[in-house]
């Protein structure tokens, strides 16, 4: 019978899957953790020391920065580095990308771990994706996290039929998420921009700020405006006396 605590790519397997518990540490290992989480506090500690000056007490204090400090306050400048680009890479879009069937690999299946993809199949010389695609602008500066990308339909799917236009598909990390097909999806050309929105937030593509959907509240007051112009109980039995 396998070891369930050996070193072994399978073991590693079984454990990631939650087969075999995770392996026994060594009295070394717990020790060895130990240390480094008493370096790593100590360090965070002076850096925080060190946060509260300002740049002329820096200065001032230079002289009597020791080795650990020294190395405490780069650790620090190297993880708000690192915190800068993450956020620089998750706020690298902002617009409307145009794409071609050759470029759908790289763009959709490959956009990178996390990252929200809508795509919108389209063709000039249809209003409502005109529409759509002036409405996706304006999301994508308002959801820069995003990647929003467009492309003529038949440059994207060969043959692709124009009463499914428009189109949209929500990807994540390459994954179909949610597909809208064709024009009654969106509600035609009253389609506001909001609603779009929510829509996508129902697929998990943005995280919007919406607290309901905005078709529901048009709906409230169709209904609202249906019921004041109906006749009532009373005005019906008036009509019938007379």
């Amino acid at each position: 019978m396998q070891d369930p605590n050996a070193d072994t790519e399978w073991n590693d397997i079984l454990r990631k899957k939650g087969i075999l518990p995770p392996k026994e540490k060594t009295q070394d290992q717990v020790d060895e953790e130990t240390l480094d989480q008493q370096i790593l506090s100590q360090q965070e500690s002076v850096v925080k020391t060190y946060e509260s000056m300002t740049l002329d007490e820096l200065h001032e204090n230079e002289d009597e920065f020791s080795d650990e400090d020294e190395a405490a306050i780069e650790m620090y400048r190297q993880k708000r580095l690192a915190d800068w680009k993450a956020t620089q890479l998750k706020n690298c879009f902002g617009e409307v990308i145009e794409i071609s069937g050759q470029d759908y690999i790289k763009e959709v299946n490959k956009a990178g771990e996390g990252i929200w993809v809508v795509l919108h199949l389209y063709k000039q010389g249809i209003p409502l994706c005109t529409l759509i695609n002036q409405h996706l602008s304006a999301l994508a500066r308002k959801f820069p996290q995003t990647k929003f990308l467009k492309s003529i339909s038949t440059t994207c799917i060969p043959n692709y039929p124009d009463r499914n236009l428009p189109t949209i598909f929500v990807y994540h990390e390459g994954e179909m998420k949610a597909q809208y097909i064709g024009p009654l999806v969106f509600g035609g050309m009253n389609l506001k921009v909001e609603e779009l929105e929510w829509r996508l937030s129902e697929s998990g593509a943005v995280k919007t700020t919406l607290e309901e959907n905005p078709k529901k509240q048009i709906e409230d007051k169709l209904m609202s405006s249906i019921r004041s112009t109906l006749p009532t109980r009373n005005d019906s039995d008036s009509e019938e006396d007379d």
